[in-house]
């Protein structure tokens, strides 16, 4: 079976390609090949794989190439972490949006709209040459921002576009730890959009358990969540919010860290791997060894500005990630069967009432050999409904423009973002990021 990995040079790609190296089971992949238009750093990346597969008999082949199409044909399945831009783009999205005094986070708010629209159009060109190439590819979408992407995708290959995040997981395998629940029994009711849900039930056989955790202050407090957001909001909210809502829910606090931080987390993560990179040229036989080291400090640096100055990441929370995991079971559910429940990016197809039936949302699923099926959900209610809606209208607000050059779609997008709150506000980031990215200024060129 043959996976192919777009933005194979990218700095995460060991952790699919660990995750393969777990998987000994039968109808496993068996080749992985690695796009990017980047050169070096595929080199710097199939020395890493090559190094971490040293020795592992049912290692997969690992192959490089910078055609798009040579990568796709024959596909499988197709991962795409694609970063359009590059770290250096990050860091121009972030500083935009902080310098008008707004939050600049590259998923969540203007800076993520901005990284959606130059993002949208080449999804959609490769989405077409999978669409020639490998017509019968499942398409695993860790794209950020995912919920974007994604839905754009879909309008060329459908439903064989699934988005993953692990965020969701993650949050729901900490609460069911905290519970002392089994996970293999327990039903998770979670719902929202890509870095934007909520943790709304933790059932086993029938029984929530989940105001048991709510109603314990203790016990939130050893979650990531229950530190991010304390233990009186999180019981106030009946749920338990996905790590992105610190950026609704304590937009002032985050914007304020981010700004008195000496660095921007896309400069600290430009200056490292650039740094990796460089060592990796000039010692490859280390390669693995430096990127195991790396990737602790990036892991353990993760949402700095939510945490107090002396607070430290739990072991846990570091090792918790899990898309890779998420990318295995999709595959293995798919390709032999292995019917399994993830929170997956789909289409809802009326699971989520009061959204678009074509809207993609972050529920659970049951993924078989057909791909995933969405699960009836419960109503979402008050201010969850309506932040989703209001999100998910921008979203599709960022995909008009970038697939159609509107100007008036891309800035009425920013303006009717929740975390922008000026419409003269909006048409400073829509200039601001026109000016600072050439892709930009291309697609909104005046014909």
């Amino acid at each position: 079976m043959k996976l192919t990995i777009l933005g194979g040079g990218g700095f995460r790609v060991p952790l699919v390609h660990g995750a393969l190296l777990r998987d000994n089971s039968e109808g496993r992949v068996t080749e992985v090949v690695l796009h990017d238009l980047d050169e070096a750093r595929l080199r710097a990346m199939s020395r890493v794989l090559t190094q971490a597969g040293a020795g592992v008999a049912h290692a997969p082949a690992v192959n490089a190439t910078t055609d798009l199409d040579e990568a796709l044909r024959g596909a499988d399945f197709v991962f795409s972490a694609i970063r359009v831009g590059g770290l250096a783009g990050r860091t121009r999205d972030e500083r935009v949006a902080l310098d008008l005094g707004v939050l600049g986070q590259e998923t969540t708010g203007p800076g993520g709209l901005a990284y959606a629209l130059r993002t949208v159009p080449v999804a959609l060109d490769i989405a077409r040459r999978t669409r020639e190439v490998a017509p019968d590819a499942w398409f695993i979408n860790f794209t950020n921002p995912a919920g974007i992407v994604t839905e754009a995708m879909q309008a060329v290959l459908g439903d064989r576009v699934i988005g993953i995040c692990d965020s969701p997981i993650a949050l729901a395998r900490r609460a069911i730890g905290a519970l002392g629940l089994d996970s293999s029994a327990t039903e998770i009711d979670y719902v929202g959009l890509n870095h934007l849900g909520w943790l709304r039930a933790l059932r086993v056989d029938g029984s929530d358990h989940l105001p048991e955790l709510l109603a314990d202050p203790a016990a939130l407090l050893t979650l990531e969540e229950g530190r991010l957001f304390g233990p009186e909001w999180v019981r106030a909210l009946g749920a338990i919010p996905n790590e992105y809502l610190y950026y609704y829910y304590f937009g002032r606090e985050a914007r304020a860290a981010i700004l008195a931080a000496p660095q921007t987390r896309g400069e600290f993560l430009l200056d490292q791997q650039d740094a990796f990179y460089a060592a990796v040229a000039e010692h490859p036989e280390t390669a693995a060894a430096e990127w195991r080291r790396v990737r602790e400090e990036r892991d353990a640096t993760y949402m700095r500005e939510a945490r107090a100055e002396d607070e430290e990441r739990d072991a846990a929370d570091v090792a918790g990630g899990g898309y890779e995991g998420v990318a295995l079971a999709i595959m293995a559910a798919i390709s032999r069967g292995e019917t399994s429940s993830m929170i997956l990016n789909i289409r809802g197809a009326g699971a989520v009432p009061g959204m678009p039936d074509d809207a993609v949302v972050e529920i659970p699923c049951d993924v078989d050999a057909d791909g995933p099926h969405a699960r009836a959900l419960a109503p979402v209610e008050g201010h969850m409904l309506g932040l989703m809606q209001q999100v998910k209208a921008v979203e599709r607000l960022v995909i008009e423009a970038a697939t159609t050059g509107s100007e008036q779609a891309a800035v009425k997008a920013f303006a009717l973002h929740p975390l922008v709150d000026s419409v003269s506000t909006a048409r400073a980031l829509f200039e601001g990021y026109r000016r600072a990215h050439p892709e930009l200024a291309a697609l909104f060129a005046p014909h």
